[in-house]
Order: C-alpha cells, then structure tokens, then sequence
C-alpha cells in the first residue's frame, strides 16, 4: 500500500506542476462532501504543505443540502483535526431540486445552485482558487455524456479560470483513477457522511459508468485511451474551423 501512496502523491503532483493548480499564497476553498473523492483530496492537499517550498491555505466548506444527511458533526471533527477552517452551509437545494416547482432536471439544478453557494462562499472568505474533488474518471465520464446528450467535445478540465481570473477552479485528482482512490480511502479513518438524495444512482452519469465498467472488462486500454484523447486533439480531422474536407 506503500506504493499506491506514492503514486496519488506523484499523480496529484503531475496535474499541480502540469497546469499550475496552486501558488505561493493561495488561499484555497476546499469543497468536501463527505465522499471519498473530497476527503482524499483534502488530506492530500493538507498534507502536501508540509512537503513543498510553497505557503498556501485550506479552508473546508460543505453544502448541506438539505436532505439531513448523517454524520456531519464528525466531518467537522475531522477537518477541524487536520487544523483546517470549517463552514457548513445550510441549504434547501436538494428538496427544491426535486420539487415540483422544478422543470429542469433535478441534477441539473441541484449542481448549479450548489457552485452558486459554493462561489459565494469563497467571495465571503477571500478565497482565490476552489478546489474540486473531480477525479480522472468523472473527467472521461463527463466528456462521454456531453457528446451523446449535448452534442458537443467538452470536458472538466484541471484548471478553469473564471470572472476574468479573479477566482479559478482546480480539481488536483484529476489524474487519478476513481479505483485508486478508493483503496486510498479504506487506508484511512475518514467520516462516513450518508448520502440522502433519492436519485442517487438513477442518473445518466451511472448509466455512463456502467457503460465504461463493461467496455473495461473487454479491453483494460479504453478509460486510459479516451483520456489521452482529450489532450491528443487532431483538428484537421474534425468538423471545426474550415476543417473535413476540400472547399
């Protein structure tokens, strides 16, 4: 277990020195939900500052999202005994997501009201940057579903500047595989949150998953090779910019 250690750490390294995810003197806000993606995350980011010639700062937020999801007093517990800042954020979204008030889909609403918050909280606290628990997998998983339902090539990336770079979006997992993460977790007495929402695991991005688990056991090649693909972009050979064909 030694060895997958090391590699997180190489990996969560690659993607910050690759696309520049932290600076000196960044304060970051650090959205933990509870799941393993967030908490590993959190750990690795806090216990990366004792380790690079760099000073930055973590504070924690979560968004209770209304559903009275179990266990977050020990979340607090255990961000505040890594000496981090906790906020807890109390919020209706899950049932106002689900409600009958609401036209569009419940994931769809829940996500963008979620950020809302999310980005009025690192404004409150002067954060610069917000880390995101997105992994390698939610990354090829989200590319997948904007082609077959959005009809478009896009994807999560590792660093999204936004409002004219007064506050930028980071997702240090971003080359680590979901499997891998979840053998970090079980190394460590991380909080177990339960999750309330009643469309978990009903949504297009399990169906996706789904899709991906089956096309793995085939051939172990397909993840990593689509995730190579979105940095090995050919635009001559796609319908873009005068491109697919002669004139």
């Amino acid at each position: 277990m030694a060895y997958l250690v090391k590699e997180i750490r190489k990996l969560v390294g690659k993607a910050i020195h690759q696309y520049c995810l932290i600076d000196d003197g960044d304060r970051i806000l650090v959205a933990v939900s509870g799941g393993k993606d967030s908490l590993v995350m959190l750990k690795l980011l806090h216990e990366r500052r004792s380790r690079v010639p760099i000073d930055y700062e973590l504070k924690v937020v979560t968004i209770d999202l209304g559903y009275k999801d179990g266990n977050l007093e020990s979340l607090e517990e255990y961000v505040e005994g890594l000496g981090c800042d906790y906020f807890l954020q109390k919020t209706q979204i899950g049932p106002l997501a689900h409600s009958p008030r609401n036209r569009e889909n419940p994931c769809f609403l829940c996500a963008r009201l979620r950020r809302k918050v999310i980005f009025e909280t690192a404004q409150e606290l002067g954060c610069n940057k917000i880390a995101l628990g997105h992994n390698r997998d939610d990354i090829i998983e989200t590319f997948l579903l904007n082609v077959f339902f959005c009809g478009e090539i896009s994807t999560m990336v590792p660093h999204q500047v936004l409002f004219g770079g007064k506050l930028s979006i980071i997702r240090p997992l971003s080359f680590v595989e979901e499997g891998k993460i979840r053998a970090y977790a079980k190394l460590h007495d991380f909080p177990e949150i339960q999750d309330g929402c009643p469309t978990k695991g009903l949504t297009r991005r399990r169906e996706i998953k789904f899709l991906l688990e089956e096309m793995d056991k085939m051939d172990r090649r397909v993840k990593r090779n689509i995730f190579r693909a979105l940095s090995n972009v050919k635009n001559e050979y796609l319908l873009v910019n005068g491109h697919g064909g002669p004139h």
